[in-house]
């Protein structure tokens, strides 16, 4: 009986995995640009992130915080991504989400530190998925979507589908 529980539990785990949208580009080259200015500079980053998880817990998803700056063109291309419409679709389904600016790796870094990453970030986006209670879920791929620019499209959709619960 053990052994059918398991075989069972291990055939419909897929079932209860959150499915990536399909992306309507095949390359980043595909992409229509429609913003370029992400990050408010002069936002207060801690209310932001305050306010995000306040959401989180009342709405139960998890939440995106993206470290960022207007300077950096991964940044500029992950945001422009997740406004296709089906990422846009899909991140208002699975996430509540806020941006903060970083600078030039100088500001708001008490921000990340919150998570553990006290050292210099490795690059930007960084982006870090949590709980609503604040528990990081993806501790060691917050710098996965740091070279968005060479990232299939696809890749990334499943990235956010990886952790969105």
């Amino acid at each position: 009986m053990k052994k059918i529980l398991i075989a069972l539990l291990l055939t419909t785990a897929g079932a209860f995995a959150t499915q990536a949208p399909k992306v309507s580009i095949a390359t980043m080259q595909d992409l229509p640009v429609t913003t370029m200015h992400v990050y408010d500079e002069d936002a207060d980053a801690n209310a932001r992130v305050a306010a995000v998880f306040e959401q989180a817990k009342k709405s139960h998803k998890r939440v995106i915080i993206d470290l960022g700056g207007n300077w950096c063109g991964d940044c500029i291309i992950l945001a422009n991504f997740l406004e296709l419409p089906e990422m846009h679709r899909f991140m208002k389904a699975n996430y509540e989400t806020t941006s903060v600016d970083v600078g030039r790796f100088n500001k708001n870094l008490q921000v990340p530190a919150r998570f553990g990453f006290t050292d210099r970030l490795k690059g930007v986006p960084t982006l870090i998925i949590a709980t609503p209670e604040g528990k990081l879920v993806n501790g060691t791929d917050v710098f996965a979507t740091s070279d968005a620019r060479n990232m299939k499209p696809q890749a990334i959709a499943d990235y956010f589908a990886k952790y969105a619960k």
